[in-house]
């Protein structure tokens, strides 16, 4: 059976203080403080932590799922990078290598890291 990861990012203001959430196995992975950047950069961050996440898990079939439709468009190709996209990019690829993984969008409230987010704001 595919392993699901969820993944979300999001900052306050934006751009601002930005944070993550990884969400795999009932588990989530939050980190509260990744620096300075914009919304899209911490969605880029959550997508790249969460295949770090799979890797390091050893899964060998899974599925990153998040609800950010620029980001998997762009890791996936039918969508244009550019400005600091093209370094997650950069990041991304160097990351899978010769396999990429599957990435799909999800609706918001499907989204298992970013309803983990929310929480951690007490919404």
């Amino acid at each position: 059976m595919r392993t699901k990861l969820y993944f979300d990012g999001g900052c306050r203001p934006n751009p601002g203080t930005m944070e993550i959430a990884v969400v795999v196995g009932g588990k989530a992975h939050v980190l509260p403080d990744m620096g300075t950047g914009s919304s899209m950069d911490a969605e880029w961050l959550a997508l790249i932590h969460a295949l770090r996440l799979a890797q390091d898990l050893g899964l060998a079939d899974f599925v990153l799922l998040g609800d950010s439709a620029a980001v998997i468009g762009q890791a996936n190709g039918s969508l244009k990078c550019r400005g600091a996209g093209l370094r997650h990019m950069a990041e991304f690829r160097a990351l899978a290598g010769d396999r990429p993984p599957a990435i799909r969008y999800i609706k918001r409230s499907q989204n298992l890291a970013g309803i983990a987010l929310a929480r951690l704001h007490g919404r």
